[in-house]
């Protein structure tokens, strides 16, 4: 078929005619898809951006997450079978409860953490001393602005002494508890007092010159009068369930952990008028020996100290404002294991002192039905709490005791009294050390333990051994 030259004309002027047409149409469609393909470019490269600020703010969080999770002390409070309180005891524990949430509030630069200063020195000392360097030490978390941060310490003091039993008068001192206390005790910068319970004879007192002194804050040891005080005034028996603010804990846990939390209560109910005056009838702040020359007195605050620095609370938890020297720790420890006596500590110098030794009481403390509500937590403490590393180097008699740490001014305590409990008759042992980071309670407790299995390889827990002019003291 042959087309004209007409035909074919007007032909190409439709064409160019829709081509014209169709021109405008596809250049808006190319301006719309270049504009989706610029927004499109404009978020993906927003969305980038977005999650790279996203990322490092993840990578913020989760490095300050982790670095407060390893400086912060876990909270893992133990739950144990409580028996329901009856009486007085119960009536106290909800109000003990309300004034520790009360408390709380108030004091919210202190952490509510139910570990001890003893509990996170041994995690921090199993986890060994690689973030720490020289002589810091992370002493304490506080809390500013809903944040934690760590406080850490430098410690100027010496953990080591070359001869802790130099100037020592040995001459009246039974010879096989001297050597067992030298031997545990080492060259630590400390003191070892042994006591005999049952009439108040210093058998041996190893670096007198610090035993003698004015002594120290007593950290955790002091939660023993306060414990005491507790129960005195029926506030809780043993096995009374405290609430702590969303966990409850008795006093055979508090004492077996060292949980400060719970003796800050117990202090505030007590109110500080009542536990200066069980501090006092249990020792604190008097001499506690018998004409022993150049005993130093250890000193109980006259007035609560102020809020800012922990108030009563403080005092009860930490001995914050409190020194005690070993001798009135040990004297305290000695009436608790002998059921109420409160003797007047001896330290014979010579034979024939040994010879003419008599006892003699201070006053008794209506204590007796008491100390079979302190056993169950001061034995725990040694079995599974903050004394356990006693048990690495003595697994023979019962041992009941508190450890206590703590720091002031550049120096760290570390204090253990305790009274091993035989068939055959019992000896209390106070340990203080003092020194840098190398210095705790537990520490002392593991010495303690050394210093006991000394004793049972010379057959002291056997029955047939007997102090030195035994005769003289029975």
């Amino acid at each position: 078929m042959m087309i004209s030259r007409k035909e074919f004309g007007m032909g190409k002027a439709a064409l160019a005619a829709v081509l014209c047409l169709l021109c405008p149409v596809a250049l808006l469609a190319a301006t719309i898809t270049n504009g989706h393909e610029a927004k499109r470019s404009g978020k993906v490269h927003d969305s980038s951006s977005t999650e790279r600020r996203m990322a490092a703010q993840r990578h913020s969080r989760a490095n300050h997450a982790g670095t407060a999770s390893a400086r912060a002390p876990h909270s893992n409070p133990t739950h144990g079978t409580a028996t329901h309180a009856t009486g007085k005891s119960a009536a106290t524990a909800s109000s003990i409860s309300a004034a520790n949430h009360s408390a709380a509030r108030g004091t919210a630069a202190r952490p509510a953490t139910h570990k001890s200063t003893e509990s996170a020195v041994t995690a921090a000392t199993a986890k060994g001393t690689a973030q720490r360097r020289g002589h810091v030490a992370a002493a304490s978390l506080t809390t500013r602005g809903g944040r934690q941060r760590v406080v850490r310490e430098r410690f100027t003091a010496s953990s080591f002494d070359s001869d802790p039993t130099e100037g020592d008068r040995t001459e009246g001192e039974d010879p096989v508890v001297r050597a067992a206390a030298v031997d545990a005790l080492g060259r630590l910068n400390g003191t070892v007092v042994a006591i005999d319970p049952a009439n108040g004879r210093i058998l041996a007192m190893v670096n007198q010159k610090l035993a003698l002194s004015a002594g120290a804050q007593p950290c955790s040891t002091i939660k023993l009068p306060v414990a005491l005080a507790a129960l005195s005034e029926g506030l809780v028996t043993r096995d009374t369930p405290v609430n702590l603010g969303g966990w409850e804990m008795t006093l055979s846990q508090a004492l077996a952990h060292s949980n400060n939390q719970y003796f800050e209560a117990l202090g505030r109910e007590l109110g500080f008028a009542k536990v200066k005056h069980y501090a006092h009838e249990f020792g604190l702040g008097e001499y506690a020996g018998w004409e022993i020359e150049g005993e130093h007195l250890g000193t109980y605050p006259e007035h609560e100290i102020p809020a800012s620095a922990g108030g009563v609370g403080k005092m009860c938890s930490f001995g914050e404002g409190v020194r005690v020297t070993p001798l009135q720790l040990g004297a305290l420890m000695a009436s608790i294991a002998n059921g109420g006596t409160l003797f007047y500590l001896q330290h014979p110098l010579t034979p024939n002192e040994v010879r003419g030794f008599r006892p003699v009481v201070k006053r008794y403390l209506n204590i007796g039905g008491l100390v079979p509500e302190m056993s169950e937590g001061l034995l725990g403490a040694t079995e599974y709490g903050t004394a356990r590393s006693l048990r690495m180097s003595f697994t023979g008699a019962p041992v009941l005791g508190k450890t206590g740490t703590c720091s002031s001014n550049g120096t760290r305590y570390g204090w253990f009294a305790s009274y091993a409990n035989s068939e055959y008759g019992r000896i209390v042992t106070v340990i203080f050390l003092q020194g840098d980071r190398a210095v705790y309670g537990p520490r002392a407790a593991q010495l303690a333990g050394r210093f006991y299995q000394n004793l049972e390889e010379h057959n002291y827990f056997a029955g047939h051994y007997r102090p030195s002019s035994s005769a003289a003291l029975r």
